[in-house]
């Protein structure tokens, strides 16, 4: 018999698994700017999806940090690691599964992670 073909698979807000979908929740209930979503899955064996946003100040960015981490914590959830608290002009919260980077604008256009992962299918909220 035929092996079957893997289906691939489905990229949509719906589709997103629930701990990526209360990450934007809790990103966007601090007003995080131009949140999209990156699907790596077949890109990269290193993590799923990339959470990308940006705050218009250190001060909103570590808010969001909180306010993301508050939510996944309610459900046990804690990230593998934490990088970038100290001047929160990137801030990387690693979940293994998924990455969420919160950025300052002038770091979010420098690193251009977007354009970097360009081939990668995006969701846009």
């Amino acid at each position: 018999m035929a092996d079957k073909q893997e289906k691939p698979k489905k990229f949509s807000k719906r589709s997103l698994p629930a701990e990526v979908r209360k990450s934007i929740k809790a990103a966007l209930a601090k007003k995080a700017e131009e949140l999209c979503v990156l699907d790596l899955r077949e890109l990269t064996s290193f993590t799923d999806f990339f959470v990308i946003m940006h705050g218009n100040s250190s001060r909103q960015n570590v808010a969001i940090y909180e306010s993301i981490e508050e939510e996944l914590a309610g459900d046990k959830i804690k990230p593998f690691g934490i990088e970038g608290l100290e001047t929160a002009e990137w801030i990387l919260l690693d979940y293994g599964s998924f990455v969420v980077h919160i950025f300052s604008r002038r770091a979010r256009d420098f690193y251009g992670l977007e354009k970097l992962w360009a081939d990668a299918p995006r969701l846009d909220y």
